[in-house]
């Protein structure tokens, strides 16, 4: 059984989020691997997709996080995904989350699990951002930064964004993901 925790943040690429777990499942049936996926997410991700069409899919926010905490010697949430996961797949990473991964920031669920994450398990990361913001000098440093404690990227795309704009930015294909996730399980 291999564990995948999906990470989304407030891109719009995030309303890809159900075919990508749909490719997932199917293409991991097919060469006979056994998969769970659960999905941790901003707040502003939960803005591009319903949880109701994820399937059997758990979904965690900011409110779990909190909700579940009581009292010393209680569960940590953020902890515990990370435990659980064999692998972080964190698709679409905005602008604003990779700067925030980049320098440390862990100011939700999400990026509280990234900053637990053990380092030596496969974390993946799918940029997703404008143009204008992805050719700013500030995202390929944070970029090199992730890459240099071992976590994958998944290269943007260029296409013509959901404003309008035309350029590169856009989250890779959903079938370059899977592909990557396969290839990262099949190293494991």
């Amino acid at each position: 059984m291999v564990n995948i925790l999906i990470g989304c943040t407030g891109s719009v690429a995030t309303i890809k989020l159900p075919h990508l777990i749909q490719e997932i499942y199917q293409q991991f049936e097919k060469i006979h691997h056994n998969i769970k996926i659960r999905v941790v997410t901003t707040e502003h991700a939960k803005h591009f997709f319903d949880p109701k069409d994820l399937g059997n899919v758990d979904v965690f926010c900011d409110e779990d996080e909190w909700s579940a905490w009581s009292k010393r010697g209680d569960e940590v949430l953020h902890v515990e995904l990370g435990k659980w996961a064999d692998i972080l797949l964190i698709a679409p990473l905005d602008a604003n989350s990779l700067g925030k991964i980049a320098t440390g920031i862990c100011d939700n669920i999400l990026l509280c699990t990234a900053r637990a994450w053990d380092v030596s398990k496969p974390l993946i990361f799918c940029p997703a951002m404008n143009t204008k913001m992805f050719i700013h000098p500030i995202t390929a440093v944070q970029i090199t930064t992730l890459k240099s404690w071992g976590y994958i990227e998944i290269p943007v795309i260029q296409k013509t964004l959901m404003c309008g704009d035309t350029g590169l930015g856009a989250m890779a294909e959903v079938s370059s993901i899977v592909q990557t996730v396969i290839d990262v399980v099949e190293k494991m």
